[in-house]
């Protein structure tokens, strides 16, 4: 029994390694996304993920909250956070397959979908989830975002 455990072993490991590539694509199965998120992104292959907290307006010096009473400038302070901080861990916005947008006023809806489309302009817009929140983790935080990417993993 014992002799033919050890067979089966180094026959496994003579076989050769399937080398299997990092793909990531993005669908749509509905109109209405079309052109406002990705509703499903698929990855296959060795990656690398990479998790982002909430980003907000907040000054990286001292937290203080940036652009009070103007949404517009804290969706664009704050996603250009996150396209900072997705480049010192080697991934571009390109690489997002899962974003959440929290707003403190539903009514900024039509801001927000502008921010990201200027944020994402020529690349797929990735799988996004809209909440309304009664409140930020600062005052005078209007928006805040969190996201997941996922680059191909080291060799």
């Amino acid at each position: 029994m014992r002799l033919a455990a050890l067979a089966v072993a180094a026959a496994l490991a003579a076989t050769p390694a399937v080398a299997q590539e990092f793909k990531k694509e993005n669908f749509n199965y509905s109109e209405f996304a079309k052109g406002a998120f990705s509703e499903a992104v698929v990855i296959t292959g060795p990656a690398k993920m990479i998790y982002l907290a909430g980003v907000g307006s907040e000054v990286p010096e001292d937290g203080s909250i940036a652009h009070k009473d103007n949404f517009l400038e804290q969706c664009r302070m704050a996603w250009g956070k996150v396209k900072r901080a997705l480049e010192a861990n080697g991934a571009t916005l390109s690489d997002i397959v899962k974003a959440t947008s929290y707003v403190t006023d539903v009514r900024y809806r039509e801001e927000m979908r502008d921010c990201r489309k200027e944020t994402f302009d020529g690349i797929p817009l990735p799988p996004h989830t809209f909440l309304q929140v009664v409140a930020l983790a600062r005052p005078g935080m209007m928006f805040e975002v969190d996201v997941v990417a996922a680059v191909a993993a080291p060799q």
